[in-house]
């Protein structure tokens, strides 16, 4: 008799394969400024029905910027994979941080962050999803 499994988050399956950094997927995502985009690898998230879940790629070009900090019903994980991220700073009461490569963030829902900074671009992989 087989084994059946729950599986609450559901993606499509796909085997490793070359991503191309450079040309085809990428796009400014909804509300973020040139010179930061997204590319998505994996699910597909709908913020309007609250359901699903999304891996993506984000990457900074360098110098690129958000403005304001950010809020979501979901929760995100976030890895860094390679620049400098600039995390906060919107004020003089905030203080911003420095992040480097192969740092980790895990947001629950509703938790304001950013806003986001690069000085020399960045690479981020991150997971968003709904509670099941």
């Amino acid at each position: 008799m087989p084994l059946e499994v729950a599986m609450p988050i559901r993606k499509e399956h796909k085997e490793f394969h070359t991503i191309d950094m450079t040309g085809e997927g990428w796009h400014t995502p909804p509300g973020y400024p040139p010179g930061i985009e997204q590319k998505i690898l994996a699910g597909r998230l709908d913020e309007a029905g609250k359901t699903g879940n999304r891996t993506r790629l984000l990457r900074f070009a360098p110098g690129a910027y958000t403005t304001v900090p950010f809020v979501h019903e979901y929760w995100e994980e976030v890895y860094l994979v390679s620049g400098d991220l600039i995390v906060g700073g919107c004020s003089v009461e905030e203080p911003s941080l420095s992040f480097a490569p192969n740092t980790y963030a895990c947001r629950p829902p509703g938790v304001h962050h950013g806003p986001f900074r690069s000085q020399t671009g960045c690479l981020l992989l991150e997971l968003h999803y709904y509670e099941a």
